[in-house]
């Protein structure tokens, strides 16, 4: 396994809100994402359920148009589980019609877009070399790694194909599962079919407990997510050593600006690990934050980095 004897620093990327947000919101959260935030990479677009997708289309056309006069470079996700005709026909459409890159977050987008640029999401299992390098040889230029992998596993995939650029998801709720039907709409009393759209109620999604009243995970709509939102601010060095070339911020229900603010000090160094997560905590409060998956642990793990060890490994 090689290691960059010189790597660059990674720059920012935002993922798509996986929430329901009404339109206004999700139009004006771009919005400011393009006017404030120090991204340079931005995927946009419903990538959980097909159904939300008439609240946000009205407002995709102006949301790209800001975005890039910001100087952000803008993709178009794609579903992450289709299971109806009417989805597929959604996805054929998307690949047809879009002049913008597009990111895969179901293997059935793959054949349509064979030998075509394209992004692979964190939806996708890339879990060894092999997997990667097949994506890449079919026209991938970029595969964000599924968030459970540990360092390990992201330091041999990247050494094993040095013409790839890779993103880890470093800030949000973990995205753990999705299925065709919609555990939030029954555990509101509804079905998915008449969902009335209640996960637009819980803007970051629905928490769950154990039967012994302790926060497990979260819901949201067809999706299931971790209850810990994953931060890797201490982790940020063994990134850039590895060559990772994006570090991906996934949309939570706070201020997104001011989270991308810190990551990118951090991987600066204008501020340091601990001020960072200090600062992050009060951007992001009353959410625990986990990076055990990063450590090969549980994933709901919080691992503390021993200052002196960060300090010992600084962003260059």
């Amino acid at each position: 396994m090689s290691t960059p004897t010189n790597p660059s620093k990674p720059v920012l990327s935002l993922g798509p809100v996986y929430y329901l947000w009404d339109g206004p919101k999700w139009r004006d959260f771009y919005f400011r994402i393009a006017d404030e935030a120090p991204i340079a990479h931005v995927t946009i677009g419903e990538a959980v359920c097909s159904k939300r997708l008439h609240f946000i289309e009205p407002f995709v056309g102006e949301v790209i148009e800001r975005l890039e006069v910001a100087g952000k470079q803008v993709s178009l996700a794609s579903l992450a589980l289709v299971t109806l005709e009417r989805e597929s026909q959604l996805v054929r459409g998307l690949v047809r019609d879009s002049t913008h890159p597009i990111e895969v977050n179901d293997l059935s987008a793959l054949h349509l877009l064979a030998g075509r640029p394209h992004s692979i999401g964190p939806l996708v299992n890339v879990y060894n070399g092999a997997t990667a390098r097949l994506l890449a040889s079919r026209g991938a230029t970029s595969i964000c790694l599924p968030p459970e992998l540990p360092m390990t596993s992201v330091h041999g995939i990247i050494g094993e194909n040095p013409g790839v650029d890779f993103e880890v998801f470093a800030f949000g709720r973990v995205p753990l599962a999705i299925s065709a039907r919609c555990a939030h709409a029954r555990s509101k009393g509804l079905i998915k079919d008449n969902c009335q759209f209640i996960c637009g109620e819980d803007p970051d999604g629905l928490t769950v407990e154990t039967l012994d009243s302790q926060p497990f995970l979260a819901l949201n709509g067809v999706q299931t997510m971790s209850h810990t939102c994953q931060a890797l601010l201490q982790e940020l060095p063994e990134f850039v050593a590895a060559g990772v070339s994006r570090i991906r911020l996934s949309p939570q229900d706070c201020d997104m600006a001011a989270v991308a603010h810190i990551f990118a000090d951090a991987i600066s160094g204008r501020r340091s690990a601990c001020e960072a997560q200090a600062d992050l905590a009060d951007v992001y409060p009353n959410r625990p934050f986990s990076n055990g998956f990063h450590y090969g642990q549980t994933g709901a793990a919080w691992i503390s980095v021993d200052a002196g060890a960060v300090a010992r490994s600084p962003v260059t």
